[in-house]
Parts: structure tokens; sequence; C-alpha cells
């Protein structure tokens, strides 16, 4: 929780400013009981209506002080629970976007998307009753308490009575809900990671007709999360009731011996009315604090929720120690390389020992799971290995600041993500000081210059979320430009052709040799048409390499290699 507590050091001023107000507003709501109690005793009863007046006075100028104090509280109360929620959500942001792919797989995205919005949200409801109530209640509880005692000691024996009963209610509230609370948050994450994939996949799900599935899926998902927080939500609802029927008993236990003593003249009729109000005050107050359990208790949850997240170490962190470079001619190089995604788990990568000079241009070829992208991936540190090294000019890549690593790679990746902006703007992601000239002649390498000058304002032109309104092969063309643009000394295309014709491949693959006199290039497919040019193709097999060489050797001393080419029928042609 530390690590939550610095973020309101901004705000000490509103911490202290705002509860001193609330603090101030409760003292006067204390004396209200009693000056209404002289007003009766000593104006009414009596018939001085000068007294009455300036009693009335009196009173409508405290309440008058309390409404000011109250708001100079709200206010700060405003300024602290906004400006810690920002700083909280921003530090978040910060974390999230350090974590490694691992950590964020392991995650969730869906989960964290609840933490930065609903668990953040849940916290600065905390910090604005921190400062609004949670001096004021208690100290009404024992201000109220004291002023009782006060006028009568025999009549508060129903309030030693009334409050151990309230204790024990708060307690078996927080006893029960706190872990309910946490799992309405878990299936929460679950139900919005199902929401986020129907509303991202909806095209594949009606394309299959899976739509009652999915419907089905969410259905039962949902009725989980809602049976969940019913649950804890019944625990909650019991709270008012329970504390609003001991408070009205109380009263009516009050009313029937303040009674009695009224009429033997142990108290009178003002004392009486003033009993009512501060007992009437006291259990007010604890109802609050029943509410406020309620609220810390889901806060409590939400803030381990955050705490999980920023206690987080980085596996994959920039290092400043001396960079030492290893005696190569290679440009990238693996050795003895192995990788687990999971600890404990399967290799997705074992045995990799691989050399690409500077310059050459090598496809990387196997079937679907063989570990093609897993071994692109550990190139850019996106990854660490799990046993071995991967040098990038000679250098091991745990010892390079992230950014220059990763500044000297452009990567396509399988998935083709645009952002809802500009398509000059999607493209100068790569390069921000590109001008449109560089832009256009990406463009032209990546065979998409003829339909981005075709479209409603050109390269003004906004791409919608995910770039739904272009098809897959534009959105391929225009992630292959944006890698492009910077110009990068590494340049890994990930099956990032799958979407385009045999025509448009083979122009694009020209144009990229052409371009790419000397830019090391790594070209990751299932095509074999793709990867035949290249100077020398990797065939990957179960997380390890099974063939190395020309298209020409391979096809004569891979049976993998063979075998992928006869079931594409590029054999006969290539041989």
């Amino acid at each position: 929780m530390k690590k939550l507590l610095k973020f309101l050091k901004p705000y000490r001023p509103q911490l202290i400013i705002g509860p001193f107000f609330k603090l101030s507003e409760a003292v006067l709501e204390i004396l209200i009981p009693t000056l209404m109690a002289m007003l009766i005793d000593n104006g009414i009863n009596a018939g001085d209506g000068g007294y009455v007046i300036r009693m009335g006075l009196l009173m409508l100028g405290t309440a008058t002080a309390g409404v000011i104090f109250a708001y100079i509280c709200q206010y700060s109360a405003s300024l602290a629970s906004q400006g810690f929620g920002t700083d909280v959500r921003n530090a978040m942001y910060e974390k999230i976007t350090s974590l490694s792919h691992s950590q964020i797989d392991r995650y969730g995205s869906a989960s964290l998307i609840n933490r930065i919005t609903g668990d953040v949200n849940q916290l600065q409801n905390a910090v604005a009753m921190l400062i609004r109530l949670v001096i004021r209640a208690p100290f009404l509880c024992i201000g109220g308490l004291i002023m009782a005692i006060i006028i009568d000691l025999k009549l508060s024996i129903i309030l030693m009575i009334v409050i151990p009963l309230f204790i024990l209610l708060l307690f078996l509230v927080m006893f029960r809900a706190v872990p309910l609370y946490q799992q309405v948050q878990k299936k929460l994450d679950a139900l919005t990671l199902i929401l986020r994939e129907h509303l991202s996949g909806v095209r594949v799900i009606r394309a299959f007709s899976r739509s009652g599935f999915e419907r089905k899926r969410f259905k039962t998902a949902n009725s989980d999360y809602a049976e969940t927080a019913i649950r804890v939500g019944k625990i909650a609802a019991l709270t008012n009731p329970a504390t609003t029927l001991l408070m009205n008993a109380a009263i009516v236990a009050v009313i029937w011996f303040g009674g009695i003593r009224v009429s033997v003249g142990s108290l009178s009729q003002g004392e009486v009315i003033a009993y009512i109000n501060y007992i009437t005050q006291i259990l007010n107050a604890m109802i609050i604090v029943a509410n406020l359990v309620i609220l810390y208790t889901k806060a409590y949850a939400s803030a381990g929720r955050l705490c999980e997240i920023l206690e987080a170490e980085p596996q994959i962190t920039d290092k400043n120690e001396q960079k030492e470079k290893i005696s190569t001619r290679a440009k990238i190089e693996f050795k003895n390389v192995s990788l687990r995604y999971n600890q404990g788990g399967d290799e997705a990568l074992s045995g990799i020992n691989l050399s690409i000079m500077p310059g050459e241009t090598v496809g990387i070829i196997g079937v679907t799971g063989s570990g093609k992208s897993s071994l692109a991936n550990l190139i850019p540190r996106f990854y660490d290995t799990s046993g071995g090294t991967v040098y990038v000019d000679g250098i091991d890549v745990k010892n390079y600041a992230l950014n220059e690593l990763r500044n000297k790679i452009g990567i396509v990746q399988q998935k083709s993500v645009l952002f809802y902006n500009t398509v000059r703007d999607n493209i100068k992601m790569g390069c921000q000081t590109a001008n449109d000239e560089q832009i256009l002649e990406a463009l032209r390498i990546a065979q998409a210059e003829d339909f981005v000058l075709k479209l409603p304002a050109g390269l003004d032109t906004f791409v919608s979320q995910s770039g739904a309104n272009l098809s897959g092969g534009q959105k391929q063309r225009l992630t292959i430009a944006r890698a492009l643009v910077k110009k990068p000394e590494i340049l890994i295309l990930d099956d990032s052709s799958s979407a385009l014709d045999f025509k448009t491949d083979r122009a694009l693959r020209d144009a990229i040799a052409q371009f790419t006199d000397n830019m090391t290039v790594i070209i990751i497919s299932q095509r074999v048409n793709t990867v035949r040019g290249a100077d020398k193709i990797i065939v990957m097999d179960d997380g390890k390499i099974a063939g190395y060489g020309t298209h020409s050797e391979l096809c004569q001393s891979c049976d993998i290699y063979r075998e992928i080419c006869i079931s594409q029928e590029a054999l006969e042609d290539a041989v």
C-alpha cells in the first residue's frame, strides 16, 4: 500500500485543510441540539420571545458557518481525489507500458484496463471520503456520545447497548464482503475479456455463424458475475436496514424512558429533544461508518490489484553497463538460444545457433507453431531468452538501451495494427521527422501509394479504429510502409504479406530487395514463393532449426522443406 500513499503527498494541504473544516462543521453540528434545548427550555417554555429570536439567529449563524466549512472541505476533497486519481492512472499507464510482453500476457489486457479505470475510481472515492467523512463521522459518534452522557448518564445505558451491536454488525459485513469483492473484480475482468473479444472479432463470429454461441458465452459469464455481485450486494444491502432498525429502536427506547424521567422531574423537555437529536446524530454517523466500511472494503480490494501492477518489476529493462562487443562479422547472432514463455513450461525454442550477415536477406519458414515468430521476437527483445544469448552488431541485446536497440529494427508483425489517426500520422509512427516525400517513397515500396492517393483525403484520410475501413491487404501494406519509413538497419517482416495476392507480393519483394541494399532483412512466411529468393532460408520445426541453406540446397537436403514445397506445388517450378 505504500506505493499508493506516495501519490497523496502532493495533496497534503488539502488533506489537512479539508478534514479541519469538516471537523469544525461537525463541532457546530454538535452544538445545535444543545442550542435547541436552551431555546425550548429558556425561551419557548418561559415565554421569552426575545430569547427565542436571539437563539434562533445564533442557530442560523451556526448553520451558515457549517455550510461554508462544508463547502471548503468539499472543494479540498475534489482537488485531492481527482488529482490522486489522475496521478495513479498516469503511473499505472507508465508501469503497464514498461512491462514485458510475457507479463502483459499473464495479467491480460482486459484486467489491466479494469484496473486503470474501475479500480482507480474506487480509490478516488475512498480519498474523497477520507477527507469528507472519515474524521467527521467518528467525531459525531464520540462527541454526540459525550454530550448525551452529560445530559443524562442513566439514559445513556441505551447507547451502551446499541453501539456494540453496531460494531458487531460492521465486523460481520466486512468479514463476509472483502473476499467477495475480490471475486467480483476477477469476474468483471473475465466479462470484459469476452466483450473485447466479441467486439474485435465480430466479423469472424458472424462469418462462422457463431453469434448464438458467443451470446451464450457472454450470458454465462455475465450471470456468473451477477450472481457474485448479488451475493455481496445482499450483504451490503442488509447494512442500512439493520442499522436503521437499531437506530429507531434506540430512539423509541429514549422516548419511552426519557418520558418517564421527564415525568419525575429528572429531565426537561428540551433535554429529551436534545438527547433524541444526539442519538440520531450518533446512529446516523454510525450508518455512515457502515457505508464507509463497504466503500473501503471495495477500495482495499482495488488497492491490492493496483499494487500488484505498481510493484511488478519489469522483466525486460534497460542496461546501463558497459557494452562488450564480441568479435564477429555477423549482424545478428544466436548462440545456444532457448526460450520458454512460462517458467517451467515447454520450450518454444531450443538449441538455436545462427548467424545472419549484414545486408543479408534471410527467409524463415515452417509450419504453424514451429517457432518462427518466437525467433524473430528475440531480436528486438520483446522476450528474453531462457538460455543462450542473442547478439546484434556483436553486442548482447540485454546490454542495449531498449530504444537504441529497437531504433535499429523495423518490424511488421502478423497482426496489422493501425491507430485511429490519419494515414500520414500512422506512417510517421515509424519516423516522427519523416516528410511527405519520404512517406510517399515508403508507400511506393510497400505497394500502397496508388490506393492511398485514391483515398478521399489522401494522406489525411482517417483510419478508423484497428483499420476497419481498410482491407486486410491495405492494412498490411501500410504497416510495411510504417516500418520502411524509418530506414532501419534490420527489417523483420513477420508473415506480413499473407493478405496480398501473389502479384503484389512479388512486386513488394522486388521493391524491398531494390530498396534494402545494405539492410538486413528477415522474412517470415508460410509461402515458399515469398522466401525462395532469399540469400538463406531457415526451416523451423518444433522450436528447432531443421534446415539452413538456399532454396535449391534445401530442396535436396531438407525433407520438411521439400514437403512444404510439394504441398504448395512449388518444387517442380523451382528445381
